[in-house]
């Protein structure tokens, strides 16, 4: 999980690794496809169907038909969705559209993720759900991911934490030492 107060640059972070934006020194180097889950999956989502969407994301990989078919199929397994192939993005709840978004990177066969906190705009239950679901998964596929969040309820479910103030990292270690000095700091 990757921490801090707005404007500490946690998504900027996020989208020099991902190689959005171009660091103004230095370097970054990532081993593996990297793959990126916005806040707002309705930023990410542009075809009309759960199924089309993932195949979209794959369209630079030419696959043949069978091959897209079998990896849009397995990615919306692993985020329990396989029966909505079909189901139109504008039905789907916040949680099945993030849960889409994860899917197309897993379709892409990312090896790190990128999570611009993507629970935000989900109700709790639904917070906490996809937060154990996507750390299953990591594991499941021994994938990285690297987390922002403002919920310290969600470090529960990660196994290490970095803190970001003013664009620098701060802190880093065991997740609930950070709590600890978050909610101490907010005191």
């Amino acid at each position: 999980m990757l921490l801090g107060t707005n404007g500490s640059g946690k998504s900027t972070l996020l989208r020099l690794i991902a190689g959005l934006f171009r660091p103004q020194g230095g370097s970054i180097e990532v081993n593996g496809k990297v793959g990126f889950v916005l806040q707002n999956p309705d930023h990410q989502l542009v075809m009309p169907t759960v199924g089309a969407d993932i195949a979209f994301g794959l369209v630079s990989e030419k696959l043949a038909y069978p091959q897209v078919r079998q990896r849009v199929q397995e990615s919306l397994a692993a985020v329990n969705l396989g029966l909505l192939i079909n189901r139109p993005i504008y039905a789907l709840s916040g949680g099945q559209k993030q849960r889409v978004a994860i899917a197309g990177t897993i379709a892409q066969r990312s090896d790190v993720l990128l999570f611009d906190e993507p629970t935000a705009l989900l109700d709790p239950d639904a917070q906490l759900e996809l937060v154990a679901q996507v750390r299953d998964l990591v594991k499941k596929r021994h994938l990285a991911a690297l987390w922002v969040t403002h919920r310290l309820e969600e470090l529960d479910y990660c196994d290490g934490a970095f803190l970001l103030e003013n664009g620098k990292l701060v802190d880093r270690g065991d997740p609930q030492r950070l709590r600890h000095r978050l909610i101490n700091s907010e005191s």
